[in-house]
């Protein structure tokens, strides 16, 4: 049998954790084989190595059936590796064609011929139906499109085996569909893919192969068509996992969050939400449907006090906050899962235990007469890793130790212990696995069943229908429906959140 690449017994640690624990994973030419683990399972890790981000510390790694030694990306593109990464390496600034033939520019008499890269470019594109201008700026392109550009990228320096790390984390439907036809394509083509995911529906949709690993073991490898949704799942995570999140009808009273009115600009000063209106009550979980980039940043940090308003009111149980600073809205009543966990959630270098205590470090009982009783901090912190599952060696450790899931579980314990009135999940599973998003929405819907508001931003779609009572779809910076999850499927929300109005007669939900 004859595989494009080996990776034989790799093992990669860092300090005294090990990433990859003696794991195999072999790729047959022509074949899209799907690389599936929970998060921190290692797949990335493992990835990084055949790219050769990272030296294993043992095992080795056969291209063609020979051995070879990876030791930077530029030799992995000169094996014909390409990797298409989960964050796009773009400069936002320059156009598609520049942003390719970065680092690989080519010249006529010493200077750069950008006209010959523009035209290979266009003809790629058009070779495996990806439909990207060559001239046209990376700011001024969808993300679907943007990702295009990455896949051209390593097709331009010559890739026959391509990686792809979670591609479809921020598409839409429609941009995953076509993701697929793509990869399908490229198939055709004579290449081969390692498929980085944890969208079972994806995996089952598209890969040949499936190799499982967890906790950084290797699980095993299964042909597709000889397995199903609930074997992958329980393989990946080592238990059953329900997928549909069980939940009795939602029973809304009163108002708590009534947005009229909102026009919010984004750094530039360009309107990003534009004369919004919204309400969520108490008891029910309203989800925002809508394509990346179409206001929902600007609004979340708008209520949250991260950004100013322009024009319009935010009122939170009848109290006008409009305008609050941060601290004080989170006083008046509003949890906030923000949608970068990194940026806005932690403070990495800080251990897990002072994080959690970050809106409340000086209130009591945490705090009395402004010296913060560590003790008390501490016990704290050891109550929500425990309650809420946060998978760390102690509370001590540093945030940035943690995996993303992790790190997402401690944000959630910390904003839910607030009891807050109106709890503001952005992106809440964000890359993370079936058994950490199960957790988390059950947390939802344990905080709606208690009587509290609950805002759910997504861009998954199976994420919104499933969790939200009802729908409210943005499309550039305003909401132009409200629906039904049980009324309406993915893709007529995939044509609202392209902004076509299906029925202009339909009755709004929730916007009397």
């Amino acid at each position: 049998m004859e595989y494009v690449i080996e990776m034989l017994g790799i093992r990669k640690q860092f300090g005294d954790f090990v990433a990859n624990d003696n794991i195999t994973l072999q790729l047959k030419k022509g074949e899209i084989h799907a690389l599936l683990g929970e998060n921190g399972a290692g797949k990335s890790t493992l990835m990084n190595v055949l790219f050769g981000l990272y030296q294993p510390e043992a095992g080795s790694i056969k291209v063609h059936g020979k051995e070879v030694k990876i030791t930077d990306p530029n030799k992995a593109n000169d094996l014909g590796i390409g990797m298409v990464h989960q964050h796009f390496m773009l400069v936002e600034n320059f156009t598609v064609t520049e942003n390719i033939i970065l680092g690989s520019e080519p010249t006529k008499m010493g200077s750069i011929n950008i006209r010959d890269a523009a035209k290979k470019v266009q003809e790629l594109s058009e070779k495996y139906g990806l439909n990207v201008d060559a001239n046209a700026k990376i700011e001024d392109i969808s993300v679907g499109m943007q990702q295009r550009v990455e896949i051209l990228k390593t097709l331009y320096r010559g890739a026959e085996i391509l990686i792809f790390d979670e591609p479809t984390a921020s598409l839409t439907p429609q941009e995953i569909t076509e993701l697929m036809q793509i990869m399908k394509r490229l198939i055709d083509e004579g290449k081969s893919i390692i498929l980085i995911t944890h969208k079972l529906k994806e995996i089952m949709e598209v890969s040949d192969r499936v190799t499982i690993i967890r906790k950084g073991k290797g699980i095993g490898t299964v042909v597709t068509a000889d397995t199903n949704p609930d074997q992958l799942a329980e393989m990946m995570v080592g238990r059953q996992v329900v997928f549909k999140t069980e939940k009795v009808e939602a029973k809304p009273t009163d108002v708590v969050l009534n947005i009229q009115n909102l026009t919010v600009a984004d750094n530039r000063g360009v309107d990003k939400v534009k004369n919004l209106n919204l309400t969520v009550r108490a008891g029910e979980i309203v989800g925002i449907a809508g394509i990346d980039g179409n206001g929902q940043s600007e609004l979340i940090e708008a209520i949250t006090g991260l950004r100013k308003v322009k024009k319009g009111t935010i009122t939170l149980k009848g109290k006008n906050i409009t305008g609050f600073k941060p601290r004080k809205i989170t006083e008046a009543g509003i949890g906030h899962i923000p949608q970068d966990r990194h940026k806005h959630g932690l403070v990495l270098d800080f251990p897990i235990s002072h994080n959690i205590v970050l809106q409340t470090y000086y209130q009591k009982p945490i705090s009395k007469a402004g010296i913060i009783d560590y003790k008390k901090v501490n016990d704290f912190a050891k109550k929500i890793i425990h309650e809420y599952d946060v998978r760390t060696p102690g509370e001590m450790t540093l945030a940035r130790a943690l995996s993303g899931g992790n790190q997402q579980k401690a944000i959630i314990g910390r904003e839910i212990e607030r009891d807050p009135e109106l709890l503001i999940a952005a992106l809440p599973t964000r890359g993370l696995d079936v058994g950490a998003i199960e957790f988390i929405h059950k947390r939802l819907i344990e905080q709606r069943d208690k009587g509290k508001a609950v805002l759910l931003i997504s861009f998954e779609l199976d994420e919104v229908m499933n969790v939200s009572d009802s729908i409210a779809v943005i499309h550039d910076g305003s909401i132009i429906d409200r629906v039904l999850p049980h009324e309406t499927s993915e893709q007529e929300l995939g044509l609202l959140m392209a902004g076509q109005k299906l029925h202009q007669d339909s009755k709004k939900v929730g916007d009397e």
